[in-house]
């Protein structure tokens, strides 16, 4: 059985500076995501900024089939040698998982060809974020429920500035009455791209079951090559950095 290779990329930040944030995740968003989603058939490893050559030295995509991203608060320190070493493999066919506040770094802003604001409203402890599967049949909802509730988490809303998607498998219900797209596949050349909004950093989403579940089921379908290799536009459109 062929292994999927994974690397979780995490800006980790937020957990060496914040005491609530190393609370919720110990091991950091990424160790907490590798456990998680350990499985045979993922060989999975990890790098965060705060590693030599921002843990992604030249080559080290070369033999990855998927890159999962979270980041949050560091965008624009990423260093444009890695967004264009992530480009480069998108087109030939890497998987890339974006992560909650990843729909604002930059290998995502330039694989959208937009600016990826979205609505946002600040609450006090969180909102309690219902997630209902629009698509059932897609792989990236295989085994999970129809509906299910995440009990705090950060508000995204509409308008969410990013292409049409490919496929919307999850529509986010938020307390405040607010919905947003929170599972979207969009293709780029042979590359397969999933944003899954949910994971603010004070909450401990990336323990719940359900989550991982999901994030581990866009895993799998984004190493898949896309057959075709259309949907290479917007690749080289200039993105502004502010929000």
């Amino acid at each position: 059985m062929r292994r999927v290779k994974v690397l979780i990329w995490n800006e980790n930040e937020h957990e060496r500076i914040h005491p609530e944030v190393t609370a919720t995740y110990p091991l950091g968003i990424h160790g907490t995501l590798a456990n998680g989603l350990a499985a045979k058939d993922l060989h999975i490893s990890v790098a965060t900024m705060n590693m030599p050559w921002q843990g992604l030295p030249f080559g080290a995509l070369n033999d990855v089939d998927v890159l999962v991203w979270w980041g949050h608060i560091l965008h624009d320190r990423v260093e444009q040698r890695i967004v264009e070493a992530i480009i480069t493999r998108v087109n030939a066919g890497m998987g890339f998982v974006a992560l909650h506040s990843a729909h604002h770094s930059l290998p995502f802003r330039r694989l959208m060809g937009t600016n990826c604001n979205l609505a946002w409203r600040k609450t006090e402890g969180g909102e309690r974020v219902r997630l209902w599967c629009v698509s059932p049949s897609h792989q990236i909802a295989r085994g999970v429920p129809m509906h299910f509730a995440i009990p705090a988490d950060e508000m995204y809303g509409e308008p969410f500035n990013v292409p049409k998607p490919n496929d919307v498998v999850f529509i986010n219900w938020y307390q405040g009455g607010e919905v947003f797209r929170g599972g979207c596949t969009w293709t780029r050349g042979r590359g397969r791209i999933f944003h899954f909004s949910p994971g603010h950093e004070t909450y401990p989403v990336f323990h719940q079951a359900e989550v991982l579940k999901v994030i581990g089921n866009g895993v799998r379908w984004a190493a898949e090559p896309h057959k075709d290799g259309h949907g290479m536009q917007n690749l080289h459109r200039p993105v502004p950095l502010e929000n």
